[in-house]
């Protein structure tokens, strides 16, 4: 049996990376999609490559700083395929780099408000169809936000999916009695478009191999490769699926074994 046969899925952030890659497996896996990113262009590319005749994918443009958008998302899912069984928000704001000491706090306030406020904007939003269901809230984190990584520093996405990742733990109490289970995934590095150009990127301004830059990545991993994006997302919708229906409050690192805790 498929594991998300005739479920309806929330994916908000469905861009080129992770978000396209968890809306195709909830679709591969037997599910109902409904695609949410504030690029319409994307989403309509990414529904018409997941799901050519339309019939298990829906899409609206959504900011998910506004509660409005984020609502319209939800009623898209209920209006088209009448519920909502699982929320996987994976829309982020992951571009604001440095530390304290060069931080410039309103940049750290409008990454608090994405990933931290606006994914449980986008969570309430889906409550109504969830909770007639039972069902699952995973969010996407970050393993930096446990532990700080050496090559690149973010200190405010990090800090704003620590943030999250305590949220999620009082979420899974508030929503357990609903039979919500509320879960986060903690990727690494993940090869897919934002690490391919940080490696492309690295490996011309230092004048050596891609390789190489990769290595560095793959130095300090127990697999000897990195997880990809597809293996975030089937992390995603094991999690989003029944099989994990004894699994709420915790926090999953899809890494190749590069944190182990």
């Amino acid at each position: 049996m498929s594991l998300l046969a005739g479920r309806t899925v929330v994916v908000s952030g469905v861009g080129a990376g992770l978000g396209h890659q968890v809306a195709a497996a909830v679709v591969r896996d037997g599910g109902n999609a409904v695609l949410g990113a504030r690029t319409e262009a994307n989403l309509g590319k990414s529904a018409a490559e997941i799901d050519p005749d339309g019939s298990h994918t829906a899409w609206r443009a959504t900011d998910i700083t506004d509660e409005e958008q984020c609502a319209a998302l939800a009623g898209l899912a209920l209006e088209r395929f009448g519920g909502i069984d699982a929320m996987v928000q994976v829309a982020a704001w992951d571009s604001c780099f440095g530390g304290l000491e060069d931080a410039d706090f309103t940049t750290w306030q409008s990454v608090i408000d994405v990933n931290l406020l606006g994914t449980l904007r986008m969570t309430r939003a889906c409550l109504g169809g969830l909770k007639g269901r039972g069902g699952s809230v995973v969010f996407i984190g970050t393993q930096s936000a446990v532990a700080a990584p050496s090559q690149v520093r973010q200190a405010a996405y990090a800090a704003s999916k620590g943030a999250l990742t305590s949220a999620m733990y009082s979420l899974a109490r508030e929503l357990g009695p609903y039979r919500i289970r509320v879960n986060s995934v903690l990727p690494g590095w993940m090869w897919g478009p934002p690490v391919r150009a940080y490696v492309q990127f690295t490996a011309q301004a230092e004048g050596v191999p891609e390789e190489e830059v990769l290595g560095r990545l793959t130095d300090r991993t127990a697999l000897p490769e990195l997880a990809t994006d597809g293996d975030v997302a089937d992390a995603a919708v094991f999690l989003a699926s029944d099989r994990a229906r004894a699994i709420t409050g915790q926090s999953l690192l899809v890494n190749a074994g590069e944190l182990m805790r």
